[in-house]
């Protein structure tokens, strides 16, 4: 069995990720969480976890006999990277090289890690393809620079390196917890709860909506695809969506009344994404979930483990 270790393992897409492997049934999960933001009910049954720090070198053991590494631990809501870049910085910055150096050490094959769509924040070309880099806001600039690490890792190691940019990722466990949860959580319990959803700014921004599960065909993919080796991947739908899209969209699906609040715009924001996923798509993958497949099951999760009215 393949020894693959997940970073941010109690988070969402981690502990989503994890459980595709484990039903896969030929993978063996270890997972590093320091649970400062994902939680341990989150791991799945079946993961080696360990709660530590990405920025401890108590992590370097634990990449022993270890194929494939799933980097994807960040400090990563950009209201909160803007009140504080230098945790931004040290979390995904030096976080990341510590994980690259612990892989390299211990003469791990594949390091996939996850990027950002945020890099995309000052270009106006829609769809955006992975040749684009303008980042603006200090969310942005941290994972630009993690880049720079890992191309140089990619040059002087014999890590095999993917790179991931994620644009608006969604479904079960997505984090309802943070400062400013992620607009379909927070949308989602805010009307199960009979309250009024939080629109930042007028609800005209656009954003491209993937669903975790179709991110995790890719990421399986990558562990078993070596045209993935040294390449940046976009993983988006290829669609996008406007904030009171989605809002309405989930209103319909709940059936509900309740209006949104609307409060001043979020510093550090694109006003759009859109992904160009050609890169992606011309390897075989496709995302096969729909917004409404996707929002249903989104809510059916939320009223099942996190609200029950």
């Amino acid at each position: 069995m393949k020894k693959i270790l997940i970073t941010g393992i109690a988070g969402f897409i981690g502990s989503n990720l994890a459980d595709r492997l484990l039903r896969e049934g030929t993978y063996q999960v270890l997972g590093i969480d320091n649970l400062s933001a994902g939680t341990r009910e989150q791991v799945p049954d079946g993961v080696q976890f360990h709660a530590i720090d990405i920025r401890s070198q108590d992590i370097y053991p634990l990449f022993h006999e270890v194929d494939t590494v799933f980097h994807l631990a960040a400090k990563n809501c950009i209201n909160d990277c803007q009140q504080d870049p230098v945790e931004a910085a040290g979390i995904n910055v030096v976080g990341t090289v510590n994980v690259m150096q612990a892989a390299r050490k211990a003469g791990v094959r594949k390091v996939v890690y996850a990027e950002s769509s945020a890099l995309y924040e000052g270009s106006e070309k829609m769809p955006t393809p992975e040749t684009e880099n303008k980042p603006e806001s200090f969310y942005a600039a941290s994972k630009a620079a993690s880049r720079l690490f890992a191309e140089s890792y990619q040059r002087y190691s014999s890590l095999q390196l993917t790179a991931l940019r994620y644009f608006c990722v969604y479904g079960p466990r997505q984090d309802y917890r943070r400062t400013i949860p992620p607009v379909m959580s927070s949308f989602i319990l805010h009307l199960l709860q009979g309250k009024h959803p939080v629109i930042y700014g007028s609800g005209t921004k656009r954003r491209d909506f993937i669903y975790v599960d179709d991110v995790n065909d890719f990421h399986v993919q990558t562990i078993l695809d070596p045209r993935t080796n040294g390449k940046v991947f976009n993983l988006g739908s290829g669609l996008n969506y406007s904030i009171q899209e989605i809002f309405e969209k989930i209103k319909g699906q709940l059936h509900s009344k309740t209006l949104p609040i609307y409060q001043d715009d979020l510093p550090g924001e694109a006003e759009e994404t859109l992904a160009c996923i050609k890169e992606a798509t011309a390897l075989g993958w496709q995302p096969k979930t729909s917004l409404e497949e996707g929002l249903r099951k989104s809510i059916q999760f939320i009223q099942e483990h996190v609200y029950r009215s």
